[in-house]
């Protein structure tokens, strides 16, 4: 698992003065969850089944910067709340599938269909979707559950080093969601193991 203290301190330096003039406009922080996740859906579904990668990479980069800055806001104002969380959970797991979903449409729209790059790419967004079920049930259930190859940090990771090399010309989409497949059914398999050793004991 990725430790992202230190990034995140860096860019929190960014990230709050940027906070601060929403909070004097009245930008509240599930607003800008919300419009983070409206505007990377949009941006994944416009550039990537065109293939405009480079684009992608940076815009979406650019919006993943909303999950620091929603959490600054709330933080600030003190309006941190169980339904921020569970809004921005929520939308991460949408805004996650979706921009998987542009990727199997740029490869659907190739003349020769690669069924072997789609089956991978579906994979990922099941597995995907599935790692974060699992902590959620097992959660709900007692257990904590934060193990894992890949949790959403390393997942978006790949992606977008995939779609920004990509777009640099080194086309390397089509590695990236076979190894992302692997991955994420691997993380799968590693918390249903952990769940089943917490729960026998």
């Amino acid at each position: 698992m990725l430790d992202n203290a230190s990034a995140r301190q860096v860019l929190s330096r960014i990230v709050t003065p940027v906070a601060n003039s929403l909070i004097r406009l009245k930008v509240s922080a599930d607003s800008v969850t919300c419009a983070g996740a409206v505007a990377t859906i949009a941006c994944a579904a416009v550039f990537i089944p065109s293939g405009k990668f480079l684009i992608a990479s940076i815009t979406i980069g650019i919006l993943s910067l909303s999950d620091l800055l929603d959490g600054t806001i709330a933080r600030l104002t003190g309006s941190d709340s169980r339904w921020g969380a569970f809004l921005d959970s929520t939308l991460d797991r949408v805004v996650d599938a979706l921009v998987l979903v542009s990727i199997a449409a740029y490869f659907l729209e190739k003349d020769v269909i690669d069924t072997k790059v789609l089956a991978a790419t579906s994979v990922a967004l099941v597995m995907g979707q599935m790692t974060s079920y699992i902590r959620a049930k097992a959660e709900s259930l007692g257990v904590q559950c934060k193990v894992g190859l890949a949790e959403r940090a390393e997942r978006t990771l790949v992606v977008w080093i995939a779609l920004l090399v990509s777009g640099l010309g080194w086309f390397c989409l089509s590695g990236a969601m076979y190894l992302l497949a692997v991955i994420t059914t691997f993380t799968v398999i590693q918390r249903v193991v952990h769940v089943r050793k917490q729960l026998d004991k």
